[in-house]
């Protein structure tokens, strides 16, 4: 299921991640690879917060949505 349907504060881990090279070495260098443990924090408006390594991050739905966990 992709990170946006995660239920909040609930960990998760990334199994995969689709779309573009670009997009995929883009997030890579956010710290979302596979593997790695993610928590959803909160939604607002659309965008994603997300803890994942300690920090926290917001992302756009869409790019929440080509996160599977």
């Amino acid at each position: 299921m992709p990170l946006s349907m995660a239920k909040k504060g609930e960990q998760n881990q990334i199994k995969k991640i689709t779309g573009k090279k670009e997009t995929v070495q883009f997030l890579a260098s956010l710290g979302l690879t596979m593997g790695s443990p993610v928590t959803l924090i909160n939604e607002l408006g659309g965008n994603v917060i997300i803890n994942i390594k300690e920090s926290r991050l917001a992302i756009s739905k869409e790019m929440a949505n080509r996160i599977m966990i």
